[in-house]
This record gives C-alpha cells, sequence and structure tokens, in this order.
C-alpha cells in the first residue's frame, strides 16, 4: 500500500477495529446508510466494510473498489456477482457473532415462555399476593423440543446450548441429508413444524428458502408452539405468521428482521399478540461488535495489500 488508499463505513464501528485501520487508510464513515450517499462516497473508495445494504449498483460508482469486507455475515447486503465480474474480492466473518445470535434465540424462548418482566412490573403495581399465582401459567423449556431450521455454524451452536443447558430435545433438517452432527434428529421440514416446541430459523436466504417457511409449514405448528426468526425476514411468509399469530393458532414468536427494513412504524406485526420484535439485532452485543470490527478491518488491510481474506467468498473475482 504505497499511498493510503481510502476505506468506506457504511456505518461507524467499535473503535478497536477503526485503530487497526487509522494508520493505514483514509477513514470515511457518509452521515447516513441511503443508496444515493453510499453511491455517491463511493467513487472515492479503494474498499468498502458492510454493515448496512449497499446498492445494487455499488460497483459502477466505484472504479477504485479492490475489496469489500462483511462486518458480521450474511452476504445479502453485497452485490457479490456484480463484485466478481469486477474482480473485487469479497469477504465476511463466519461465526463472529454465533454465539450472541444463539443466546438471542434462547433469550427470545425464555422472554416468551418464562416472561419474568410480567412478574416484576405485577409485583411493583399489585402487591405479592397478585403477582405470585401468575407463574403458575408459566413454562419451562426443559424436556421441550427445539427444531432448528438451517443447522449450520450458528444451527449447530444453538443446539449445543439448547441441549447442554437446558436439556431440551432438537431436531433439524438439512439440505445434505446424513450431514447433521450427532445429537440432533434429522427430520422433514413438515416434521420438524408438526413435532417442535419452538423453532428457530437460522437459515441463509436464498432462492430456496425464500417463503420457505409457509402458511402450510406454519399451519402444522402445535397451538403453543414458538417460531423465531434469526435468519431474514422472506424466509417467512408473514401474511400467514400474523393470521396464526392473531388467530392465536400458535403460542408466539419472536422477529429480529422483517421483510421490509426499518421495520415501519405503522406496520401490522405491532399489532399482533404474543409477538416480540427487535431491530436486527440478534448477532450484535458489545462483544461481538468488537469482534466483527476488529476481523473485518483486518481482512480488508490484507485485501488492499493485496494478500487473499482469510473468509474470500468469490475466488472466482481474480478471474475478472
Amino acid at each position: 500500500m504505497p499511498e493510503k488508499p481510502t476505506v468506506l463505513l457504511t456505518n461507524a464501528m467499535h473503535p478497536d477495529g477503526e485503530a487497526i485501520l487509522a494508520p493505514h487508510v483514509s477513514l470515511i464513515v457518509p452521515p447516513d446508510a441511503r443508496p444515493e450517499t453510499l453511491r455517491n462516497f463511493a467513487g472515492d473508495a479503494d474498499g468498502i466494510i458492510v454493515r448496512a445494504k449497499l446498492p445494487d449498483d455499488i460497483v459502477d460508482h466505484a472504479p477504485r473498489l479492490k475489496g469489500i469486507v462483511r462486518h458480521g455475515v450474511g452476504l445479502d447486503f453485497i452485490p457479490v456477482a456484480a463484485a466478481t465480474a469486477h474482480g473485487i474480492a469479497v469477504a465476511n466473518l463466519p461465526g463472529s457473532n454465533t454465539n450472541a445470535v444463539a443466546e438471542y434465540v434462547m433469550s427470545a424462548l425464555m422472554y416468551l415462555r418464562r416472561p419474568l418482566y410480567r412478574l416484576d412490573k405485577s409485583l411493583r403495581s399489585d402487591g405479592w399476593n397478585t403477582a405470585r399465582p401468575a407463574a403458575d401459567s408459566f413454562t419451562e423449556l426443559s424436556t421441550t423440543t427445539l427444531g432448528i431450521l438451517g443447522v449450520g455454524t450458528i444451527g449447530r451452536h444453538l443446539a449445543g446450548i439448547a441441549r447442554g443447558g437446558f436439556g431440551m430435545k432438537v431436531l433439524g433438517t438439512s439440505r445434505r441429508k446424513g450431514s447433521l452432527p450427532a445429537g440432533i434428529e434429522e427430520v422433514s421440514l413438515a416434521d420438524l413444524f408438526a413435532r417442535s416446541d419452538a423453532i428457530a430459523v437460522c437459515c441463509a436466504l436464498t432462492d430456496e428458502t425464500r417463503g420457505m417457511v409457509s402458511r402450510d409449514l406454519i399451519g402444522r405448528m402445535k397451538p403453543s408452539a414458538l417460531l423465531v426468526n434469526v435468519s431474514r425476514g422472506a424466509v417467512i411468509e408473514t401474511p400467514a405468521l400474523i393470521d396464526a399469530l392473531k388467530s392465536q393458532k400458535i403460542g408466539g414468536a419472536a422477529l429480529d428482521v422483517f421483510d421490509v427494513q426499518p421495520l415501519p412504524s405503522n406496520d401490522v406485526l405491532f399489532d399482533c399478540p404474543n409477538l416480540l420484535l427487535t431491530p436486527h439485532t440478534a448477532g450484535i452485543t458489545a462483544t461481538s461488535g468488537r469482534a466483527m470490527a476488529v476481523g473485518s478491518a483486518e481482512e480488508m488491510l490484507r485485501i488492499l495489500r493485496g494478500e487473499q481474506p482469510l473468509n474470500l467468498v468469490n475466488p472466482a473475482y481474480k478471474a475478472a
């Protein structure tokens, strides 16, 4: 890197990551992550570190671009095919937020199954004798069944927590039959939804998984079953989930991802009962944030030095 290259951060990141980059590059953090803003700032960028969705045509506005690094795992924020065609390396950070997402799933299940916040509120407002009886309706996770849709890095880690920490039985489904680790019973997608007391959607968004959690599958769920989505909003047929929640055909749900993000303030999801909503933060904690910032900074410097990143996702870029 004879001259200081320029790196565009779609959003500010943990200071430790920026500190790694600062001696070697000029950092640009735009005022917002709107598509037109990112296009405007991309013109001078040699690298982009991605925390917000890039416009599909970003590479057409970035003639100097050598590398794009995902501050995280999911690649749907990056036009990988276009980057490859333009000879731009793309890297991500598999495993960087695995524990954070797995803990989110278990936290969501506890929130829905044993909502201690209700006892706290009742105790403060109504007193001891009124608050205590509410606990009789709470249920435990132990001895119940967790179904995992997408048994990749996150799904496997989640299975270990569910089995080892809570004593849950774990079911899973995979595109590659016979590939699931010991301790996860491999079942069909229909059986996963019919037999599980809680279902965690952890798969990547692809053409195959888009709309996979259909009205038919939701209709197979137990009346008390829970659904947690830490994948992408488009994996679930949202109108079917809304109908199931409003008609109380399932026990509840937790959604961290949505068809449209940010979630509009007037969205019908806000009116659904037994629904936990969070703003795409399952993988975000102080711990994972630092790990992703440091990892993405180090990957970006490798690319700018002409080295291969540790987690290159498009090796065909070299042929472009």
